[in-house]
């Protein structure tokens, strides 16, 4: 019976009838008498209140969606306690639920495609805010009008629940006990039934067990008792969807058995790689419509046009190598340039490089490239074909590598490795990996990856799951392990090891190891990437590729080198060089130095060239100063250091002096007399990083903070109290975050704003009472702003309101914001690398955003501080690439014969 009559009150809410009850509470409809709308008020009845374990989870409830903000998921508007009730309130959805739905049969195939998709998309917010529902069935989702609603988080957990301190550190303490069993049999995963702790991927499993139940309208698992039941899910498979459904697309029925997968680590990873396979159903993704025999038809007529194909590839090749035998003093080598894609460009150096790969069959070209709209994405370029196609789902894609049987790709992006089926359908997430170097997929389906900057060699299965480490780096000669190529036998393999930040470079060097363990034999000192293709090891020196005979069973260099190609790219900044060549003879690289290819440039609001500062070089930030005369910039070389140019000569200065260390995003003081700068020892962990302070003329540092972590400054605020800083930019799988260090007093940094996403680029506006910044907790960098109130404060500046919230100012992708000094308007670089200027006021108790403008086209690298504005915001210096990345791909048929040339 429910506990409260229509007419009680609790706190503003009149309850006005009863909509149900459950095991967790009693749920009301009623009115909010303040704001006249009608809600949902879930309450916790008095006899379960006793209970500490039930009034942990109906608070764990309120934690959890107060933490979510989405169009699917059930809003959370107030919490209460009354008169000993605790008491939740919700938006009040009318509808039914998906199990009432359920009761009437399966859901026609659009239905299901487009509620699945709204709860992938629900489930995707929820995981990437820490939280995993563990209770996800037909029952706690509602469909209503405006689409499918995520509800009842009463099992929910956060991933961890962390408690910080200044230094950034976290401890993570479970919320259950192992071996407690939470959540409805039907939809547990195999984890959860043996008591194990859940995550993201336990909330894919039941999201595979309702698509399912939505698509043939029968549950994934039964049994006739409990015991039944579980043996069903942990040791049987459901019968395909296409059994029960013929007409179900083949790709609903293979993404519903990826989410179902008895192992974690053998199910798809996360739910937004579920969201993409949904949309490409839905979308006809490789008829993803048509029934199973139709798509055989249709694959054996593809077939038979690539066998057309390749049978005339095979010809050409087929002709070059007869002409060779016929004249055998004269090798037959072709030679052929390969253009960028009409209006995009290559993008070949720097850590969102792509450099050309061709497939192990010589027949696929797959590179990365910026297209009209600025955005980086993988694309593809079969030979017997004129035109290069860009793959969906693939921005910010970076260091492509193919399978041994040429069908696929993997690829870095921002904290993942991702792989895409040739065939078609959307990109799928193998595993983490923060800033991949490398990798290399063997025939037996093992890859072999750097998945950061600086780590060991990993495996994983080509189906994706957990890395495991297989190189052991000893940082007293090394820093990195990158760049691995397998040998011919898919058991041996060679890599590159490297120290960051060493005055010598004699020590990198290229070895070679085997997954059956040991000790990593040497095989020569260099300082770049090698591969394994003909029998020959293929290695640059400076801006030369050679080919050595090499035995692969035993490591070892069996002959003496020859020139094969003269004047390959070499990037010195991720150790690579930008060559690729098949198992049949068939070398891709691209040409030119890497480096030297930007120039600060000042342009006006039209885009004009007014003048450019220094010489070209290659700058990682750009910081005017406060009186409009000089520019503070890292520049990378040998050691990447702060410079400073005066504007109107071009003379620069060396600042920092921190011999090893890379001192990166120098910002100004208010009064233009100090520059700060963060330091970090990349070859050496035992040397903490630090931020630093140098007078802008020069003279002795002065250290501000130091920790383990590695930080970053990004603004100074207009009193000269507050630093601004990034902390966790660059550590594996740790989100970024935004810190205040107070130049006064004991210099105890506080927090401005720690989530699970990545936020970066904050900026103090010129009065000092508010931040922009850039987040991707949207799924891509946007442009933010929020008050600023350092602790112990009053809440708002004499004759100022107090503030609250956060306003989004950038609407199609944005990151690097800087203000005017005025504060009248906030510029930043949008996704299609324009500028963008918009108006804001900040003088009241929000931001009121007017109109943005876009004023012209950068051709600055991403990443970094790539502009800023002087003080009038009539002019900037933008660093721009001297380099359109239009010169081709040099291609090579048949290498091998230049080695038998005289």
């Amino acid at each position: 019976m429910m506990s409260l009559s229509p007419g009680a009150q609790l706190g503003p809410y009149r309850i006005e009838s009863p909509l149900g009850a459950g095991g967790m509470g009693e749920v009301y409809r009623a009115k909010d008498t303040r704001l006249n709308r009608d809600v949902a008020i879930k309450v916790l009845p008095s006899h379960l209140s006793d209970s500490p374990e039930v009034k942990e989870r109906f608070d764990r409830e309120a934690r959890a969606i107060s933490q979510l903000t989405h169009p699917h998921i059930c809003t959370l508007h107030d919490i209460g306690h009354q008169d000993g009730i605790d008491y939740l309130v919700m938006e009040l959805l009318e509808g039914e639920t998906l199990a009432r739905r359920l009761e009437k049969g399966p859901l026609p195939l659009e239905q299901t495609l487009k509620i699945g998709s709204e709860i992938a998309s629900a489930l995707e917010r929820a995981h990437r805010s820490g939280v995993v529902h563990r209770d996800l069935k037909p029952g706690n989702i509602m469909l209503t009008k405006t689409g499918a609603k995520l509800l009842d988080f009463g099992l929910a957990k956060s991933a961890s629940v962390l408690e910080g301190d200044t230094s950034g550190l976290t401890v993570t303490k479970p919320l259950t006990s192992a071996g407690t069993l939470l959540g409805t049999f039907q939809y547990m995963a195999p984890e959860q039934l043996e008591g194990r702790e859940a995550d993201a991927r336990t909330d894919l499993f039941a999201f595979g067990a309702v698509l399912y139940e939505m698509a043939t309208g029968k549950r994934a698992f039964e049994g006739k008792s409990q015991a039944s039941l579980i043996s069903s899910i942990m040791s049987l498979q459901p019968a395909p969807i296409s059994q029960v459904q013929p007409m179900t697309p083949p790709a609903l029925d293979q993404l519903v058995k990826m989410c179902l997968a008895k192992d974690a680590d053998d199910r798809i990873q996360t739910a937004h790689d579920v969201l993409l396979h949904l949309r490409w159903i839905a979308e006809g993704g490789s008829q993803a419509g048509l029934p199973a025999p139709l798509i055989a038809a249709r694959r054996r007529s593809h077939r038979l046009w690539l066998a057309s194909t390749l049978v005339l590839l095979a010809v050409c090749l087929g002709l070059a190598v007869l002409a060779f035998r016929r004249g055998e003093s004269e090798p037959v080598v072709i030679r052929s340039f390969i253009p960028p894609p009409e209006g995009a460009s290559f993008i070949t150096v720097g850590d969102q490089a792509g450099p050309s790969v061709i497939s192990p069959d010589g027949t696929t070209l797959a590179f990365t490239a910026a297209g009209g709209d600025g955005v980086i994405r993988l694309w593809v370029r079969p030979l017997a074909v004129a035109t290069a196609r860009a793959l969906p789902g693939t921005e910010e894609a970076s260091f492509p590598f193919w399978s041994a049987d040429s069908r696929s790709i993997a690829f870095f992006v921002p904290e993942k490795m991702r792989k895409v089926d040739m065939t078609g359908g959307p990109p799928m997430t193998l595993c983490n990996a923060p800033a991949g170097r490398g990798g290399t997929w063997s025939r037996d389906g093992i890859i072999l990856f750097a998945p950061d900057f600086r780590s060991p060699i990993c495996r994983v299965p080509a189906t994706g799951g957990s890395p495991e480490a297989v190189t052991r780096v000893d940082e007293t000669k090394h820093t990195s392990h990158r760049w691995p190529s397998f040998c011919p036998d898919g058991r041996h393999f060679v890599y590159l090891a490297i120290a960051h930040g060493a005055a010598e470079t004699q020590d990198n060097a290229l070895l070679y190891f085997s997954l059956d363990g040991g000790e990593p034999q040497l095989v020569l000192n260099t300082s770049s990437n090698a591969e394994i293709a003909s029998n020959r090891l293929l290695f640059l020196r400076e801006n030369s590729l050679l080919a050595a005979p090499f035995d692969a069973a035993t490591g070892r260099i069996v002959g003496e080198p020859a020139v094969i190609a003269a004047g390959v790219t070499n990037d010195s900044s991720v150790w690579r060089g930008t060559y690729s060549s098949s198992q049949n003879g068939i070398l891709a690289f691209h040409s030119g130095q890497a480096g030297g290819g930007q120039n600060l440039v000042r342009l006006d609001r039209s885009g004009k060239e007014l003048g450019r500062v220094g010489e070209p070089g290659e700058f990682a930030s750009v910081r005017i100063a406060p009186d409009g005369k000089r520019v503070a910039t890292s520049h990378v070389g040998p050691t990447t250091d702060v410079w400073v140019y005066e504007i109107s000569r071009g003379v620069k200065t060396r600042l920092s002096f921190e011999t090893g260390g890379s001192n990166l995003t120098p910002c100004w003081s208010p009064d233009g007399r100090s520059i700060a700068y963060g330091n970090i020892f990349l070859a050496r962990r035992d040397v903490a990083p630090m931020l630093i302070r140098r007078p802008s003329e020069g003279g002795e540092a002065e250290e501000l903070y130091k920790s383990k972590d590695e930080k970053w400054p990004s603004d100074w605020s207009r009193d000269g109290n507050y630093l601004l800083f990034s902390l966790g930019r660059y550590i594996g799988g740790k989100p970024c975050d935004i810190w205040v260090l107070p130049l006064t007093g004991k210099r105890e940094p506080f927090v401005f704003l720690k989530t699970p996403f990545e936020e970066d680029d904050a900026r103090f506006s010129p009065d000092g009472r508010w931040v922009a910044y850039t987040s991707d907790e949207s799924g891509r960098n946007e442009v933010y702003v929020a008050p600023f109130q350092p602790p112990g404060t009053s809440s708002a500046p004499a004759g100022k309101p107090a503030r609250a919230g956060k306003w989004q100012l950038s609407s199609a992708g944005g990151a690097n914001p800087a203000w005017r000094f005025d504060g009248k308007e906030v510029f930043y670089i949008a996704a299609d690398r324009k500028l963008m200027a918009i108006e804001v006021n900040g003088e009241g108790e929000s931001i009121e955003i007017g109109s943005a403008t876009a004023l012209f086209t950068t051709n600055s690298p991403a990443g970094g501080e790539p502009f800023d504005v002087s003080a009038d915001g009539q002019w900037f210096v933008v660093n721009n690439s001297t380099t359109t990345g239009s010169a081709p791909i040099n291609l090579v048929t048949n290498w091998p014969a230049e080695l038998k040339k005289p």
